[in-house]
């Protein structure tokens, strides 16, 4: 769901806008990858294919890494030490 966020009445200068964090984290994401960094494509279907196929390999990169006791655990198991 998207809600737009607008600049209090009479307010003055910079405020923390309530979670835009999580939107500036995501574009940022986003744009880490050189296709989406620059309007390449030429239709808009083509464009939003890229940035969800972005998306799905976030998603799945940071589903697979595991934590760092579980990939310590993979490594041990790997190469025991004597």
């Amino acid at each position: 769901m998207l809600h737009i966020v607008r600049k209090a009445p009479g307010q003055i200068g910079f405020a923390v806008i309530e979670r835009r964090w999580v939107v500036e984290r995501s574009l940022a994401w986003l744009t880490s990858h050189r296709r989406l960094a620059r309007d390449y494509e030429r239709q808009s279907a083509t464009a939003e294919a890229m940035i969800q196929w972005v998306a799905i390999s976030g998603m799945a990169r940071r589903l697979t890494r595991g934590s760092a006791a579980t990939r310590q655990q993979r490594v041990t198991l790997a190469h025991p030490t004597e």
